[in-house]
Formats: C-alpha cells, structure tokens, sequence
C-alpha cells in the first residue's frame, strides 16, 4: 500500500564533512545542561542499568504490564495514522495541512531494544512533522528477547526498502537514537548488501553501534554517564543478540562494512557511555569515502540531542534542516 494512500484514509488521531567538538574547542555545557545532568542522576535510568539482573526484571515486568506505543505528544496541526506492515504496527504521521510534496523520515525509537516508544519520540516526531513539513513512518518493532535481532534487521530494512520505492523523487532520511539509531545503520547496511538504494541521509542520535561495550576507556566514562551502566546495556544486547553474536553486524553494525552507505549525521556527547563508538563510526565511514558530520559536544549525555536544553535545541534545529 502507498504511503500516499495509507495517509489518505487512515488520519486517526488530531493530535565529506566533519565536525567534532573537543575540550579544547567547543563550549563549555550550558547551565541548563549541567542541571539536566544533575536530574538524569536522580531518576531511575542508571539503576535499571546497574546489572543483568535489574534488567531481567524490567523485561519480565514489560512482559506482564506491555507500555503502550500510541502516540502521545505529537502537539497541533499533526495527523497521525495507524497501520500494519509485515505484521509490525506502523504509524505515520504528517502535517494537518495535507502531506502533498512532503519528504519522508522514518524513525526508529531508541530503548535498549526491551523498550517501547516513549513520549519524548513521539514529541520529536511531532516536532520533524510540524515544523520541516515531512512525513514520519515509525514502525513500532517488537521488543527482545521476544524478538531478536536476526528478524529486526530484516525486516526493518524490508520496510525501508518499500517507503524508499513508494517516496519516488522525494528524499527519505532514516533517524533513530540510541538502539534505533544502530538499527538504521544495521538496515542501511542489509539494503547495501542485497543492491538495494540507500536513503538520502541517516541521522544517528547517540548511536548505539557497539554491543560488547569492551572499550577499555569506558568503564572511566560509565561513571561520569547519568543514564547509562555496562552491566545492564550488555545485558540488553545479549538478549537482542538472541542465537547471534553480540558481534555479529545486525547486533553491533560496527563491525559491518561501511562502504556505498548513505551520508550521515551524528550526535553523540562525552558524558554518554556510547560516544568512542560514534568516533569509530564516523572515522570507520569518513575512510571508505561516506560524508559524515560527527557533533561531538562536551559534557553531553546521551541522547542530548533530544533534551530541553540548549544543545538539544540546536540539534533538533540542524536535523530539521537536514529532513526537510
């Protein structure tokens, strides 16, 4: 089915560059972003994170209390409408005044894998809608160790592959954060290996690229992250891992090839446990001649980009610019 047509009668719901900042050359976090960092620390996040136990939990208690995926917060002049693809709920959203013309995006969530789309997406998602005037497939994938990555991958791409054939001329930008993010590149990479076209852009918030969380440098930097602990992301990625490796590239497209992919954009903080990966990442890709911008910013944790502050806000500005 046509994106044009699925929009039509679904509405449902009114609701070669490189750039990394350094110590030595980017500003110091503003006021509003040392007190979010000061906030992160005092909510749950970290603490889920703390062990493979913990997160064992969290994953028997999603079992038995599902959090619900339907948009929450996409804000005014925002359509929303629900279908299904590949057995997977998939929802677009488009601007009120009508989607003619329009770009797309899709948008895959972050969460480790083991958890379903939250409020602060779906406000961004709302955000890309409204303001770069674009259409936003997200699909809502199902969540380990339910499903695992060996039928993720796939599939996402999959459905990549037909919003690339259904968008004709237009430009389609995959985004993600966080596992989403490592998502769209793994899916970038499976369309590259079968022959299949690239989209313009990925746009990688935060990616997590990386599974093993081996580096020796971050157990340093995992005591200065306010959300993140390696006990729990390795966990998370074992279970997404399923029969794989946590190796293996659907699980850490790290370890995939780079060449012939898409343009990229990346926005990753020295606060965030992930952020060598992006480094690796962007060098991985600058040498096989892919166009990368690395935003590499101090004191910035993970996922900045989609935060109230300040550096979030220029973020969200240099991504809508990049969508629209």
């Amino acid at each position: 089915m046509s994106v044009a047509k699925i929009l039509s009668i679904g509405r449902l719901c009114g609701e070669g560059h490189f750039t990394q900042g350094t110590a030595s050359n980017d500003p110091a976090a503003s006021l509003q972003s040392r007190c979010f960092n000061v906030l992160l620390r005092l909510l749950p996040f970290k603490k889920q994170l703390a062990s493979a136990e913990m997160v064992q939990a969290h994953v028997q208690k999603l079992a038995l209390e599902p959090a619900s995926f339907e948009p929450t917060g996409l804000g005014r002049s925002v359509d929303a409408t629900l279908t299904r693809m590949g057995g997977w709920p998939v929802y677009y959203t488009a601007p009120s005044s009508g989607h003619e013309g329009c770009n797309y995006v899709m948008f895959l969530h972050g969460g480790g894998f083991i958890n379903e789309i939250v409020p602060a997406h779906w406000r961004f998602i709302g955000e890309m809608t409204r303001k770069a005037r674009v259409v936003c497939v997200v699909p809502i994938y199902p969540l380990a160790p339910a499903a695992t990555a060996k039928d993720i991958v796939p599939a996402t791409a999959e459905l990549l592959r037909m919003l690339l054939e259904d968008a004709g001329s237009a430009k389609v930008t995959v985004a993600g954060n966080s596992a989403g993010a490592g998502l769209a590149l793994a899916a970038c990479q499976w369309l590259r290996d079968r022959g299949h076209r690239q989209p313009s852009r990925m746009v990688l918030i935060s990616p997590a690229a990386d599974a093993s969380v081996s580096r020796p440098e971050q157990v340093a930097i995992a005591a200065r992250d306010p959300i993140q602990d390696i006990p729990g992301i390795v966990e998370a990625g074992r279970l997404y891992a399923g029969e794989l490796d946590v190796g293996h590239p659907f699980v850490s497209p790290l370890n995939g090839a780079f060449r012939a992919l898409a343009p990229m954009t990346i926005f990753s903080g020295t606060r965030d446990l992930l952020y060598p990966d992006s480094v690796d990442l962007a060098e991985r890709a600058r040498a096989v001649g892919v166009p990368v911008e690395l935003h590499l910013l101090r004191d910035q944790p993970h996922n900045y980009a989609l935060m109230p502050t300040p550096e979030g806000r220029r973020a969200r500005a240099m991504i809508l610019r990049e969508v629209a």
